[in-house]
C-alpha cells in the first residue's frame, strides 16, 4: 500500500476543493482506501506522481475520474419520492398554468449521475401532460462532472430489479425488456433528456435562459458552507421567477443565505 504523506494529502484536498468544490479535509482514510489500488493498477509510483498526472491533464478527464473515485454515485428511480409527488401535484400544475402561453418548460438535473433522476423526471412530465405533451417543449438538461456516469446514463439500460419500486404502468409504458436481467428506457423518454458534461464549479454556467425546475440532490453534502452558499446563489440566478429548486433531504439552506423560500422539505421556490 502506498503511503499518503501530509503534503500529498494537503495537495489533494486543495486540488479537489478548487476543481469541484468537494471538501475532503476529514476524509484521509477514504482517500487512501479508494485510490491505493487505482494507483497500483495505473503504474503510478506515488500519490505525488498520480496528482501530477491529474494536474497536467488539461482535458479535465483525469480530474473527473479522480472525483468519481472519491464520491458515491448511488442513485435509483424515484429516489426521495416526496419530491416527485410535490412536482406532480404542486409544481407542474402551477408551471403549466403560468407557462401555458409559451409552453416552454426548462428543467435541469444537476449531478445526474447514471440517469435515473432525469429519466424519472421525463416520465413524470410525460404522464402529467398526456396528449398535451406534444404542444410543450419540456426537454430536460442532465449534467454531471463524470464522463463515465454520463456514458452509462446515455445507454439507459438498468437491472430489472431496480424497476420494482416503479408503478407497474410505467414499467410497461416507459421500458423495453432486453432480457431477464436488464431493461432499457424507451426511445420516447430518452429523447426528452439531453446529457452534457458540466463542472458545477466552473466560473459561469453556459446557459442563455433560466430554468423553471432545478434538481441538485445529494451533491452539496460534499461541500463546505461557503461553497454551498455560492452554488445556491448561482442556482438562484439561473432560476426563473416562480421556479423551484429541489435539494437532498440530508441537505439544507440556511435562512437568509439566498432569495429562495422553502415551500416543502428540501424544496425551495424563487418568488
Amino acid at each position: 500500500m502506498e503511503t499518503l504523506t501530509d503534503r500529498e494529502f494537503g495537495e489533494l484536498v486543495q486540488f479537489i476543493k478548487q476543481y469541484c468544490g468537494i471538501n475532503l479535509s476529514e476524509k484521509r482514510e477514504l482517500v487512501l482506501g479508494r485510490l491505493n489500488n487505482y494507483l497500483e493498477q495505473g503504474g503510478f509510483e506515488s500519490f505525488s506522481d498520480y496528482f501530477q498526472h491529474v494536474a497536467n491533464d488539461f482535458s479535465g478527464e483525469a480530474g473527473a475520474v479522480l472525483v468519481n473515485k472519491l464520491t458515491t454515485n448511488h442513485t435509483y428511480f424515484l429516489r426521495e419520492p416526496k419530491h416527485f409527488e410535490y412536482l406532480e401535484k404542486v409544481a407542474l400544475p402551477y408551471l403549466a398554468k403560468t407557462e401555458g402561453t409559451r409552453k416552454d418548460l426548462r428543467i435541469w438535473s444537476a449531478g445526474c449521475s447514471t440517469g435515473e433522476e432525469p429519466y424519472t423526471l421525463a416520465m413524470i412530465i410525460n404522464s402529467f401532460f398526456g396528449l398535451d405533451k406534444l404542444c410543450w417543449d419540456t426537454k430536460i438538461l442532465a449534467t454531471d462532472i463524470s464522463s463515465a456516469v454520463l456514458t452509462k446514463a446515455q445507454q439507459a439500460a438498468y437491472p430489472n430489479n431496480q424497476l420494482e419500486t416503479m408503478p407497474s404502468g410505467w414499467r410497461t409504458r416507459y421500458f423495453q425488456k432486453l432480457n431477464e436481467e436488464c431493461s432499457v428506457v424507451s426511445e420516447k423518454i430518452r429523447a426528452e433528456v439531453i446529457f452534457r458534461r458540466l463542472n458545477l464549479m466552473q466560473e459561469a454556467f453556459p446557459f442563455k435562459k433560466g430554468f423553471h425546475i432545478i434538481f441538485c440532490r445529494n451533491v452539496m453534502i460534499y461541500f463546505d458552507a461557503d461553497t454551498r452558499r455560492e452554488l445556491i446563489n448561482r442556482f438562484y440566478d439561473r432560476t426563473e421567477p416562480g421556479g423551484y429548486l429541489f435539494i437532498g433531504h440530508s441537505e439544507s439552506l440556511t435562512r437568509g443565505e439566498s432569495g429562495y423560500t422553502q415551500v416543502a422539505p428540501a424544496i425551495y421556490r424563487k418568488g
